[in-house]
């Protein structure tokens, strides 16, 4: 029987996020829920059993739109072949984890339908209800991003031998200055004019 645990909602207008917890969730379950609302906003991380389902704010929509953007103009002034995915759905039954990342890219080819991203972009507005880490980590994908609203920077975790391990620097793409990125993530002002202003420091 799933049972249902929580509900979290951002407190502003513009940060309004919903996270609702489900628990007891078989996998088959979740399959059949992400296949029947792969078509909405709706974002899934599934880990062992608990489903959680988040509605994304605008500012998260725009925060990692804006994140997307500064590393493409960054991978093209630079002639990196860094391939965007999207939000795609990465999950594997056997690790008993699924999930949607905010953004992510491959270095060069992907290497088949089930490889996952070398890295993943997640933005944090309101507090995940599912270790989102934990979930990457057993999916395997080597680099996870997180964007902080509230510390308004990026944390690179990279994933060790035991789990994943803070780097100031990427070593996916060790050329790109996060720190720098980081002070152009700015909601609320012209994208067209943030990406400028990157590719100019560049």
């Amino acid at each position: 029987m799933v049972a249902v645990s929580s509900l979290q909602t951002a407190r502003s207008a513009d940060q309004a996020e919903r996270r609702f917890v489900l628990h007891d969730v078989a996998w088959s379950t979740y399959v059949a829920l992400r296949d029947a609302l792969d078509d909405t906003a709706v974002r899934m991380t599934y880990l062992k059993g608990t489903l959680e389902l988040m509605s994304p704010s605008a500012l998260h929509e725009e925060s990692k739109t804006i994140i997307a953007r500064l590393v493409e103009v960054w991978a093209e002034e630079k002639n990196v072949d860094l391939r965007g995915f999207g939000s795609t759905t990465f999950r594997r039954e056997a690790r008993a984890r699924g999930l949607e990342p905010d953004e992510c890219y491959v270095l060069g080819r992907r290497e088949g339908e089930d490889s996952v991203p070398h890295i993943a972009i997640e933005v944090v507005v309101s507090a995940p209800l599912v270790d989102k880490l934990a979930v990457y980590a057993g999916l395997g994908v080597p680099e996870v991003w997180v964007w902080n609203d509230a510390k308004h920077g990026i944390e690179i975790h990279h994933l060790g031998a035991s789990g994943y391990e803070a780097r100031a620097r990427s070593e996916i793409v060790p050329g790109l200055d996060v720190a720098l990125l980081s002070r152009f993530v700015r909601p609320g002002e012209s994208h067209t004019a943030l990406a400028r202003a990157f590719r100019a420091e560049l």
